[in-house]
């Protein structure tokens, strides 16, 4: 999978040596850099123009966020939020990582508790969502149960566990390798292509562990963007990592994440992004949202078009 992924480019020679050679440069030199400027102006324009949004947050039921759904579309209506996405951790049928997910006999509880905040403030668009592991033998719950059966607005991809050699490794402390990133690009491409997820969480969280930006850690990135371009799948750029402890980097201490290099090379396929605060507390529920809205735009990514996402029906779990 590594190395199979190369973009086209088109190389451009300036002349060496003469009057004409040395205009020609110049020209070509002002031409890209009108071209910059106005692709980063349009992007800034239609980026700011977007509704504000948070589609990322959690709740009590996590084991790692405070408080319940109420509070947090509260918080979004007084920060003047027109749409916020309700997506805790999602309840697995067979209750595996019990730590940092609600329990399976919870999942009724969360449904009403995200209905009942969606009726007390109608100034907000609230959806229905959960951030899921893509295990394959659950496909049909996500499919079937949760976007069918129970009518959930969307559904979230993450890689917080990666899959190797026939364990789940943890995602944040465990992608040290090349063969680690190998397998957390091609978790991710794998959960693209299933189609259920609306957009892929933090896809550059291995920067929590990676200190230095190397070839494979490229490669890996490389993979991830062209999946997503062939899937037509956005990318989070996540607002969480800008309020965790900053990692001791190869240039310095940064945030583990969004990690500037993955984004400065999206910046290269025509993905598309979601900006999200993935927020774990009232306080939080537009923290980083604006200035990964401005990263996007100083890049010229464009952000993605979630207004199909329907919102929860008041009366539909009543």
């Amino acid at each position: 999978m590594y190395g199979k992924v190369e973009q086209d480019r088109s190389s451009y020679q300036s002349p060496s040596h003469g009057q004409a050679g040395e205009e020609s440069s110049c020209r070509f030199e002002v031409d890209c850099y009108l071209h910059w400027f106005f692709r980063k102006l349009l992007y800034t324009a239609l980026n700011l123009a977007l509704k504000l949004a948070n589609y990322h947050s959690h709740t009590f039921r996590c084991q790692h966020a405070a408080e319940d759904v109420l509070s947090y579309v509260q918080a979004a209506r007084d920060a003047g939020m027109e749409i916020f996405g309700a997506s805790d951790h999602a309840a697995l049928p067979d209750n595996r990582w019990p730590e940092v997910r609600m329990r399976f006999d919870e999942l009724d509880d969360y449904i009403e508790a995200v209905q009942n905040a969606a009726q007390a403030v109608p100034q907000v668009q609230v959806l229905l969502g959960m951030e899921c592991e893509y295990i394959p033998e659950f496909h049909h719950y996500y499919a079937d149960d949760l976007l069918g059966t129970r009518q959930f607005s969307y559904l979230i991809g993450a890689g917080h566990y990666t899959p190797y050699h026939g364990e789940w490794i943890n995602s944040f402390v465990e992608l040290r390798t090349a063969t680690h990133l190998r397998a957390y690009a091609q978790h991710l491409e794998e959960m693209m292509r299933t189609g259920l997820f609306a957009f892929i969480a933090h896809p550059d969280l291995f920067g929590a562990v990676q200190m230095s930006w190397t070839e494979e850690v490229a490669a890996c990135s490389r993979d991830i963007l062209a999946a997503a371009v062939d899937t037509g799948t956005p990318l989070e750029i996540n607002g969480y990592g800008l309020r965790k402890v900053p990692v001791s980097g190869a240039e310095g201490p940064r945030p583990p994440y969004p990690w500037r290099p993955f984004w400065d090379l999206a910046a290269e396929y025509p993905v598309q992004v979601v900006c999200n605060s993935d927020c774990h507390h009232p306080r939080d529920v537009v923290a980083g949202i604006r200035e990964n809205q401005e990263l996007a735009a100083s890049l010229g990514l464009a952000l993605a078009d979630l207004s199909h996402l329907q919102p929860i029906a008041v009366n539909a779990h009543g």
